[in-house]
């Protein structure tokens, strides 16, 4: 019977070790004042909610604010583990994510049928409370991307 409750506790300390080391989890706030970006149409602001899911993947549920007053919300799943996912909602209908180590993350995101692919770098503080982005690539219209995001987790 002991051993048996050591191992519960031994994989609930694993569990939760495995989710905590995930540095993106949780709410993230766009600093647009440490933000910059060539877009025709910049954010005012963004809310990026990452969860994990139980098949050891996340969640993103993001809401944006541009200047022009435009607001989306949408939210899709992926795994760390280079393979493309749907995405709907969003200017993108793929993402492939994968983690270079403990505290960077590449991304890339795609629209079908078109030029537009973004790839981006991701890198979390070692304190966890800030990430910044670095994103280049091509729109869906042919236009340069070029932005370095920082955000605030709240």
């Amino acid at each position: 019977m002991r051993t048996a409750a050591q191992l519960v506790v031994v994989m609930a300390i694993t569990a939760i070790a495995m989710f905590g080391a995930d540095s993106e989890i949780g709410t993230w706030k766009l600093n647009v004042a440490k933000s910059k970006s060539i877009s025709m149409n910049p954010l005012k602001s963004r809310t990026d909610v990452y969860e994990a899911t139980p098949d050891g993947g996340v969640k993103l549920t993001r809401t944006d604010e541009r200047a022009d007053g435009a607001s989306v919300t949408y939210s899709y799943s992926f795994k760390y583990d280079g393979r493309e996912y749907p995405v709907t909602g969003a200017t993108y209908d793929t993402i492939s994510a994968k983690r270079v180590d403990e505290n960077t993350i590449v991304t890339i995101v795609k629209k079908t049928g078109t030029a537009h692919t973004e790839t981006s770098q991701t890198i979390y503080s070692t304190n966890g409370k800030t990430r910044a982005q670095t994103v280049k690539g091509i729109s869906s219209t042919g236009k340069p991307v070029d932005a370095y995001y920082v955000y605030d987790k709240q």
